[in-house]
């Protein structure tokens, strides 16, 4: 089966007639150089003949072969380092980072497209760069000026890979148990001790030197996350000399097996804090942030991979004949003909549609947080960017896996045969659900932490510029009644009496999910005003994934009603 290609045309048309890209970039005064549909085009469509020459072609090979691990050292499978050693030679890392950093600067919305494109082709691979501009964000905000100059360009480049050291064996998304110590040396370095245990790339050969960045305790910390400190310690010292880092081995995992999923042991290897003691947590959520939105875009992207596979399938299979077909008696249709058939393709299409729309509003919202001269709307955006990326990453990583799966049963009983590709986006998208951060973490995020807290203000305002900015009155209903909701039922008191305290985690997957929905409802209304757009996909979720929405207020409903234990 043909690897994935990317499709330049329909990330532009995302970008530049329903989002109108271009024109919220010119506002940016910082980037407002940049805000050039015949460039950003250009840029997008090079992205694709890379990501579709050099990526994809390696995707099945990789997984075939998977990252090997001997003594403590890793060797990708064939034709992985190539691939990268050309990834950063020729500039792709560095697309939206400072040129001041060796970056090209350029909008952090073209980043988006090209991982969206690379997750689709080989998540694998992608795994690796995965993390490099949240590590350079990292050590862009938090660094001293000597860690700035010892890294910043070998990461902005991505000359140098990175890693995000923070899962224990006894501790994962809550971090506070973490144990690994960092005791003061003389020379103002630290030295790093403790064993850290899924961690994405931390051995391999993709590049010269690995860059691990490290949450730790000192002597002194308190228990808790408020004791973690960051720290930096580099797989090579300047002097060439290596750190006593070490891979202990490395998973056998379900799926992305290209990609090194690491147990790493520090033993009293020398360290730089990054940051202030203490605010280890602070600085490393700018990575983690970062990784969220992209793991978001891994679930657009892979969605998309398995989309392709079996449409294409759909027009070349034939099996049976089709309830509306002219055929001739006897004749069997192509199963594209098959409501069924259209059913499962229409449905991931609009998710991944919609996904996109609202991935790169996500990315051009991060630019005008930091660089949009009017403070409301830096305000506003870091409010879309704060309430919509637990609710990108969750939701359509879940979709990325349940729809791969759909998309494996277009093709029967060769969709379980591996020579087909299908059902590796099932075993891949699998693992997107989990890192980052659980989905139903994200729920919890989403609700408890940033829904509630303020009184429900920054939901509320957002349901407003949703609604404001819809068309179809569908989606504006169903806004109004999801903020009249959250007024009525879910804020403190809102029912009389006292709640209980565990409510509210109850109620967050429900509470995510339909939010998920609205954001897809004004996304397709926002489509539906672009000429062009995919009247199949849209007339597909307004039909079979709009209703879900209705089932989710129910259920939430329920729980309100039950107030289970």
């Amino acid at each position: 089966m043909n690897a994935y290609q990317p499709r330049a045309a329909a990330h532009a048309f995302v970008l530049f007639e329903v989002l109108r890209a271009h024109e919220r970039i010119a506002e940016l005064p910082a980037l407002a150089e940049h805000a050039d549909t015949t460039l950003l085009t250009q840029v997008i469509e090079e992205a694709g003949k890379f990501v579709g020459e050099v990526i994809a072609p390696i995707n099945r090979e990789g997984d075939e072969v998977g990252a090997q691990w001997k003594d403590g050292a890793v060797t990708m499978p064939p034709g992985f380092r190539d691939a990268y050693q050309a990834f950063w030679q020729a500039g792709w890392p560095s697309l939206a980072c400072a040129t001041e950093d060796g970056g090209q600067g350029l909008p952090t919305v073209v980043e988006a497209v090209l991982h969206e494109q690379l997750n689709a082709a080989n998540h694998g691979w992608t795994m690796a760069p995965g993390l490099l501009h949240g590590a350079y964000e990292c050590i862009r905000h938090h660094g001293s000026d000597a860690l700035k100059a010892r890294y910043l360009e070998k990461l902005a480049t991505g000359e140098w890979l990175a890693t995000m050291c923070l899962t224990e064996p006894h501790a994962g998304s809550d971090l506070g148990l973490a144990r690994t110590k960092a005791v003061p040396l003389a020379d103002g370095r630290f030295a790093l001790s403790g064993t850290k245990i899924f961690i994405s790339g931390g051995e391999h050969d993709l590049s010269d030197n690995i860059v691990h960045l490290v949450l730790a305790r000192l002597p002194d910390a308190p228990p808790g996350p408020k004791g973690l400190s960051l720290f930096v310690v580099p797989k090579l010292y300047e002097d060439g000399s290596r750190s006593s880092v070490h891979c202990e081995r490395i998973e056998e995992k379900m799926g992305i097996h290209a990609s090194p999923t690491c147990v790493m042991r520090f033993d009293d290897a020398a360290a730089w804090i990054v940051g202030e003691p203490g605010k280890g947590l602070n600085a490393m959520f700018v990575m983690m942030n970062a990784a969220r939105l992209l793991v978001g875009l891994q679930g657009v992207g892979l969605l998309d991979a398995a989309w392709q596979k079996a449409h294409a399938y759909a027009q070349e299979r034939r099996q049976m004949r089709a309830p509306s077909s002219g055929s001739r008696a006897g004749e069997a249709d192509f199963i594209a003909l098959h409501p069924a058939i259209q059913r499962i393709l229409g449905t991931q299409r609009a998710w991944i549609d919609a996904g996109r729309v609202i991935a790169y509003r996500t990315a051009l919202e991060l630019d005008t947080q930091k660089h949009h001269p009017d403070a409301a709307r830096r305000e506003a955006a870091a409010r879309w960017c704060s309430l919509v990326t637990p609710v990108l990453k969750s939701a359509w990583t879940e979709q990325a896996f349940s729809g791969a799966s759909a998309c494996l049963q277009v093709f029967g009983g060769h969709g379980y045969v591996r020579e087909w590709g299908i059902e590796q986006h099932v075993r891949d998208a699998r693992v997107a659900m989990i890192y980052e951060g659980t989905n139903e973490i994200q729920a919890i995020d989403l609700l408890v932490r940033k829904t509630l807290p303020d009184g429900a203000a920054s939901v509320l305002a957002l349901l407003a510029e949703l609604a404001h900015d819809a068309s179809d009155p569908r989606a504006r209903e169903a806004l109004a009644r999801f903020g009249h909701f959250v007024r009525e039922a879910l804020l403190p008191g809102a029912t009389g009496g006292d709640a209980p305290a565990d409510r509210p985690f109850w109620l967050a997957d429900d509470f995510l999910r339909a939010f998920a929905l609205l954001l897809m409802a004004w996304a397709w209304s926002r489509i539906a005003d672009t000429p062009g757009g995919d009247a199949g996909a849209q007339a597909a979720f307004w039909r079979w994934v709009w209703p879900e929405f209705e089932m989710r207020m129910s259920l939430m409903h329920n729980t309100l009603a039950a107030a289970p234990r």
